[in-house]
């Protein structure tokens, strides 16, 4: 039944609730049964759902002097730091790897991993668990999801991370001597 889900076209909550379940509970054996063909609604749909909880839950914890600026940064942030890692990664799956996955199937994995990771993300200093567990996760979904090797995917893991530090360092540099 769980493979029909992923498989339907559509996105709803009983969709976004059935992945979850699944990320949470079974991680490996979710990304094993993503079909070959995947769609963007799936993937786009969880990675909202959980930027908005997200998000929400962190304007209620943090109290900011201007919540809305700071959800609309949250929820940029939140959603737009996936597709950079997830294209950065791909750049790095084409240039190391003889046989690409296509971008839609490699994003979903950054996407689901993400979703789930964001539900717990708000909390104070969980960011010390949360990326190593998306990373753990993103991994697991390169080996079980793309057929890659733990080697590989820890390769396109490290490279593209260590792509995404340099060019935040550079841009902080840039700026921060203006």
């Amino acid at each position: 039944m769980g493979h029909i889900l992923i498989q339907s076209r559509g996105f709803g909550l009983r969709f976004y609730f059935s992945t979850m379940s699944k990320m949470l509970g079974e991680p490996r054996k979710f990304f094993a049964e993503l079909p070959e063909k995947t769609e963007w609604i799936q993937p786009i749909g969880v990675l909202f759902v959980s930027s908005l909880l997200f998000t929400g839950a962190s304007i209620i914890v943090g109290m900011p002097r201007n919540p809305f600026l700071s959800a609309v940064i949250l929820l940029v942030n939140a959603m737009g730091m996936v597709v950079i890692t997830a294209g950065l990664g791909y750049i790095v799956m084409i240039v190391t790897q003889k046989k690409p996955e296509p971008f839609s199937r490699f994003f979903s994995i950054y996407a689901y991993a993400s979703g789930a990771m964001l539900l717990i993300a708000w909390m104070p200093y969980f960011i010390w668990l949360t990326e190593p567990w998306r990373w753990w996760l993103i991994g697991n979904g390169l080996v079980k999801g793309c057929g890659l090797k733990v080697k590989e995917a820890i390769l396109i893991i490290g490279l593209s991370l260590a792509i995404v530090i340099l060019l935040f360092w550079l841009l902080i540099s840039l700026f921060a001597y203006q």
